[in-house]
C-alpha cells in the first residue's frame, strides 16, 4: 500500500486547500465551512436549506428567484407575483407577459363607440 502526499481538495469558493477535518460536501465537491454560503446573499447554508446549480450553491429563496419562474420568492400568493425580471440577480431570459392573439374584431370600435357616449 503506497503511502504518498495526497494533494487536499480545493474550496471551489476560495481555492484553497480544503482538509477532512473543516471539509463540507456539497454539490460534488468540498466546501470550507466559512466558504459554504449562499451564492447571492451570503446566508450560512444547511443541508436542508441548499440548492445547486451548475456547481454553485444558494439558499432556497435565492435560487427560486434566481432560476425560477418570474415571481417566485418574492412574496406569497398571486398578488404578490411582481413584473420583476430578476435583473439583478444576473438573469438576461425574460418572457413578455403581452398576450400574443390578435385583437377581436370589433374591440377596437367598442371603445370608440363608449367614449363617444360619454
Amino acid at each position: 500500500m503506497p503511502f504518498g502526499t495526497q494533494e487536499p481538495n480545493r474550496c471551489p469558493r476560495c481555492n484553497q486547500a480544503v482538509y477532512h477535518a473543516e471539509a463540507i460536501p456539497a454539490a460534488g465537491k468540498q466546501w470550507h465551512k466559512t466558504c459554504y454560503r449562499c451564492g447571492l446573499c451570503k446566508k450560512t447554508l444547511e443541508a436542508m436549506t441548499m440548492a445547486e446549480h451548475e456547481g454553485n450553491v444558494f439558499c432556497k429563496q435565492c435560487y427560486a428567484r434566481k432560476f425560477g419562474i418570474r415571481g417566485v420568492g418574492f412574496g406569497i400568493g398571486a398578488g404578490a407575483l411582481g413584473m420583476d425580471t430578476g435583473d439583478r440577480f444576473g438573469n438576461t431570459e425574460s418572457l413578455s407577459n403581452k398576450p400574443n392573439y390578435a385583437v377581436p374584431p370589433g374591440a377596437a370600435g367598442n371603445k370608440a363607440v363608449a367614449a363617444a357616449e360619454e
